[in-house]
């Protein structure tokens, strides 16, 4: 099948790389976000994320017209869904998922659907919604069969999760291998050939609640993985062990490869992901769970580090709270980009603006500027020459580049100094 038209639905870091990319490969992509802003900015040939190569890849996409962005989908050959896949805003112990991104933007095409179409769910999902959508698209299109009750469906549905590394995207969205399942053969097959357009990774073939299990098991790995090295960094600091040189002589051990701990864990996938797993088999997922515990508490405990600080410096330099001066160095959830999503230093900085009077420095050399903060963005130089708490978050390369600086209480979470 020869896809002329691919709409991508949600224009976010995974949806604006894929959507660029089709579109570099000279097939006509309408990208759909409900962010005017975003789509009037595509529309102009920018980009609104961080994310080498992709400002270029757009630019010229638009330029030779293969790329528009839009607020709403039109009829294409296929429909590759994008979008946030949040926690609903409830107090239950264990977060359930939202899936309304999702049905938002089954519902946005649903009338445009024709026999042959393809739909290729990305956003990172609990297992069995693939199966959801069928079932979904079916009540709103009865003259059309679905692969939910066909072997031989008119509409052909699969799972595809984004498996790429936040600035490297465009890299590995290309190079990387690729899990693909389909709710029937023929769907993953359809998949198939649609991402060999660019996928130059393997296409590995599975069922659809396979491929959303693989994608949250690997993001669970990882946050055991961190959770560990975390719970390590806490333990040591009680023990007054240095944890970066402990894990860096553990990692000698040629079977032992501890990752390196932080103030928490961030981003839409590692924070989040695990959870899907723990709403839906919550009396057997133990160990994931208390990960994610772990992880979540980690933030609280480098708060606690800064509040002893604070009580230390009045009493040792006479100073009130209101005259500290406290510089968070870094807002991203990663090093060297600007995504904030589910971001534990900025979580963080938050807290500390609520609970302290003195001025707070934020210092993000990948955002241009934040509103609605107490905290203000200023230049590392700034932070440097007036904290007396210098917090580091996020191991940017700016801040890797100077040494210790000098300030009267130095919290380093991520092992630079």
């Amino acid at each position: 099948m020869i896809f002329k038209n691919i709409s991508v639905i949600g224009l976010g870091y995974i949806g604006l790389p894929t959507a660029a990319l089709f579109s570099n490969k000279k097939i006509h992509v309408l990208g759909v976000d409900i962010n005017k802003s975003v789509v009037e900015k595509i529309n102009g040939g920018s980009t609104h994320i961080v994310e080498p190569e992709l400002d270029k890849i757009v630019n010229d996409s638009v330029k030779n017209g293969y790329l528009k962005a839009a607020i709403h989908p039109k009829e294409s050959d296929a429909y590759i869904i994008a979008v946030p896949t949040p926690f609903k805003t409830n107090n239950s112990q264990i977060p359930e998922p939202d899936l309304s991104f999702v049905i938002s933007a089954l519902n946005s095409f649903a009338a445009f659907l024709k026999k042959g179409d393809l739909i290729v769910l990305e956003s990172t999902s609990p297992v069995g919604t693939t199966e959801i959508i069928s079932n979904h698209l079916n009540q709103k299109r009865s003259d059309l069969t679905f692969p939910h009750n066909s072997d031989n469906p008119d509409i052909n549905i699969a799972y595809c999760p984004e498996r790429v590394l936040p600035g490297n995207i465009v890299k590995e969205i290309i190079k990387n291998d690729r899990v693909i399942g389909g709710l029937t053969e023929k769907c993953t097959k359809k998949a198939i050939e649609l991402y060999s357009n660019f996928v130059e990774g393997e296409m590995l073939e599975t069922d659809s609640r396979t491929a959303e299990m693989v994608k949250l098991t690997e993001n669970s790995c990882r946050d055991v993985q961190i959770a560990f090295a975390n719970e390590l960094s806490i333990i040591c600091d009680e023990l007054d062990i240095n944890v970066w040189n402990l894990i860096s002589l553990a990692n000698k051990h040629p079977r032992i490869n501890i990752l390196q701990p932080g103030p928490g864990v961030g981003g839409h996938c590692i924070a989040v992901d695990p959870w899907f797993i723990v709403n839906k088999t919550p009396s057997n997922a133990k160990l994931i769970s208390m990960a994610r515990e772990v992880n979540d508490s980690k933030p609280n405990w480098v708060i606690a580090k800064v509040k002893d600080s604070i009580l230390e410096i009045t009493k040792s330099l006479k100073k009130e709270t209101k005259d500290i001066t406290i510089a968070c160095l870094g807002l991203s959830f990663k090093a060297n980009i600007d995504d904030i999503r589910e971001s534990p230093a900025l979580y963080i900085t938050r807290e500390i603006s609520k609970f302290h009077d003195g001025e707070i420095i934020a210092v993000e050399p990948n955002i241009k500027k934040i509103q609605g903060e107490r905290f203000k963005l200023e230049s590392l130089e700034c932070a440097k020459k007036k904290a007396d708490i210098i917090l580091l978050l996020v191991d940017h390369d700016e801040f890797k580049k100077i040494e210790s600086p000098n300030a009267y209480k130095i919290i380093d979470t991520r092992g630079v100094w």
